[in-house]
C-alpha cells in the first residue's frame, strides 16, 4: 500500500476494560452465577475480550438452561405419565441441546479440559495451574 502508514497504538490489556466486567442484567440467575465463575478465569488468561463476550453470554445461557431444566425434572421426575403412556420429561430434550451447546462453546472459550492448547496473546499466561505437566 502506497503512502504514509497510519500510526497504530497498541492496546496493553484490552481485557481490563470495565465495559463488560459484570454479568449482563438480562441473564438468568443461574447464567449470572456461571458468568461470575468463568469470567475471572478468562480474564486471567487474557481471553476475556470484546470479541468473546457474546460467546460467553451464550455459554452462560446454555449452562443456566441446563440448571433450570434439571430443577424442573427434579421437581416433576424424569419420566412423566400422559394419556399416551410414560414419556421422558419435555425438558430432557431442551437440556440435551443446551448441554451440547455449552460443551461446544466451552471448547471455543478454552474452558474444557483440553484448554491447555488455547492461550491468550504471547506472554499472557499467568501461572495457570492447568498448564503444568502433571505427568512429568
Amino acid at each position: 500500500m502506497k503512502g504514509r502508514k497510519p500510526n497504530l497504538v497498541a492496546l496493553v490489556n484490552p481485557a481490563s476494560s470495565e465495559t463488560f466486567n459484570a454479568a449482563p442484567l438480562w441473564l438468568t440467575r443461574q447464567a449470572r452465577e456461571e458468568w461470575e465463575r468463568v469470567a475471572p478465569c478468562l480474564r486471567n488468561r487474557n481471553l476475556f475480550t470484546a470479541d468473546t463476550v457474546a460467546m460467553l453470554e451464550h455459554y452462560c445461557l446454555a449452562v443456566g438452561q441446563i440448571r433450570e431444566t434439571e430443577a424442573l425434572m427434579r421437581r416433576d421426575g424424569r419420566l412423566i405419565v400422559t394419556t399416551k403412556g410414560t414419556i421422558p420429561h419435555p425438558a430432557f430434550r431442551v437440556q440435551c441441546a443446551a448441554m451440547r451447546e455449552a460443551r461446544l462453546l466451552a471448547a471455543e472459550l478454552g474452558l474444557s479440559p483440553h484448554r491447555s492448547a488455547i492461550h491468550g496473546p504471547k506472554g499472557s499466561n499467568k501461572d495457570d495451574a492447568w498448564d503444568t505437566d502433571l505427568l512429568a
